[in-house]
């Protein structure tokens, strides 16, 4: 049975449902573009703690040259010793 309408209700679009068609439809549309927005924070997120863990490893390599450096001071200080020792024994 096809309904008969007046005209001023159908150029609103209420009498056939398409105006709660197209609601729902722009309804679907922003829940999507919020999924969207949810998914780029994510990401984003995600490339936070990646820029984290970076840091962190250049602070152990930081450590581990200031480590190295050390030891290197620690032989400067044994080949003194070592000159010393030897400077001592040539007095004898």
């Amino acid at each position: 049975m096809d309904a008969i309408y007046c005209g001023r209700c159908c150029k609103a679009g209420t009498a056939s449902g398409e105006k709660e068609e197209e609601e729902e439809e722009e309804e679907e549309k922003e829940k999507e573009k919020e999924k969207e927005k949810e998914k780029e924070k994510e990401k984003e997120k995600e490339k936070e703690k990646e820029k984290e863990k970076e840091k962190e490893k250049e602070k152990e390599k930081e450590k581990e040259k200031e480590k190295e450096k050390e030891k290197e001071k620690e032989k400067e200080k044994e080949k003194e010793k070592e000159k010393e020792k030897e400077k001592e024994k040539e007095k004898e």
